[in-house]
């Protein structure tokens, strides 16, 4: 077996272990929920005997633990359970959310990092200039937002006074590609905004850092051009903090969405998620939260293995 192959493994069986404590985190913080379901379905004139008889009918009677092991063992074989409110699959809906949600963080994605590269490298090659103060004075003030307030400003501004696009990110499969990318860009330049700084200061940083190198200055007496020394011989050995730091962003991208989607009624599995505590739908709730860690914890091991990979002294230990 190869030293890569290895770690991978490793990382995999961490990522495997992590999953595991973060589903009892999940089923124990659930518990910790206000409210009844059965009270909210049956309303409050329903007699102790028919919330008795409901309970027992959707499980709600046998110790917590139990219902833990029940619905852990469903996960494993690819059964997510019955919504307690519409009595569905689970399966049937979320999958659809699932795929809304991924397409909002590509659409981000694909602003975001380009977006962060080209300016990150910019602001390394004029540093401690106006263009490289600006950009840092920007993406710093951006961050330092809530994503709701930065929704809000770009709703009023975009939407409201301009009309360029829709205050409401009402996207279905009955529209056209080019309709959904439309309706869900307001939301895509929200997180872009939110989750550019991290990826544009580290891509100046690290370049930065390699500037000071011996092969760099020896590119440069050599009479190079800037260009040419940041693309040809920095960047490639600068990939390993930067392609991690954008790996752990769009891990953010996609769990990272549940109030952009709240604010602009996106119909994803953040929406679902916020829809169904406050009706009390503890599987739906459970079922969101599992594949929201499952995401970031997969990008996290993406972000590991890439790194490895950039860097192979990360393999060995010192």
């Amino acid at each position: 077996m190869s030293p890569l192959t290895k770690v991978v493994l490793q990382r995999l069986g961490l990522g495997l272990a992590t999953l595991l404590a973060v589903s009892v985190i999940i089923a124990f913080i659930v518990e910790l929920l206000p409210g009844d379901i059965t009270e909210a379905i049956l309303g409050q004139a329903a007699t102790p005997e028919a919330v008795a008889a409901f309970r027992r009918e959707i499980g709600l009677d046998q110790p917590a633990y139990i219902r833990y092991l029940d619905w852990l063992s469903g996960i494993l074989t690819g059964d997510l359970g019955q919504s307690l409110a519409s009595k569905r699959d689970i399966s049937e809906f979320v999958g659809k959310r699932l795929s809304n949600t991924l397409f909002l963080g590509g659409v981000a994605a694909a602003i975001a990092v380009p977006l962060a590269l080209f300016l990150g490298l910019l602001a390394a090659l004029y540093r401690n200039s106006i263009f490289d103060r600006i950009v840092n004075f920007t993406t710093l003030t951006s961050i330092s937002f809530p994503e709701f307030f930065v929704a809000y400003i770009l709703i009023l501004f975009l939407s409201v006074k301009a009309g360029i696009f829709p205050g409401i990110s009402n996207v279905s499969t009955d529209l056209a590609f080019s309709e959904q990318l439309y309706r869900t860009l307001l939301p895509a330049l929200t997180l872009t905004l939110v989750v550019l700084a991290h990826m544009l200061r580290m891509t100046r940083a690290a370049i930065i850092n390699l500037l000071s190198s011996p092969y760099i200055e020896m590119a440069r007496l050599k009479g190079t051009r800037p260009f040419r020394v940041i693309f040809h011989h920095a960047l490639p050995n600068a990939w390993g903090p930067i392609v991690n730091v954008i790996a752990l962003n769009l891990a953010y991208l996609v769990v990272g969405v549940v109030v952009v989607e709240v604010v602009f009624v996106y119909p994803g599995l953040g929406q679902l998620l916020v829809d169904s505590v406050s009706k009390r739908d503890l599987p739906v709730v459970q079922a969101c939260s599992i594949i929201f860690a499952a995401v970031y914890i997969l990008l996290n091991l993406l972000a590991d293995i890439v790194s490895i990979v950039s860097n192979p002294r990360l393999m060995h230990p010192r």
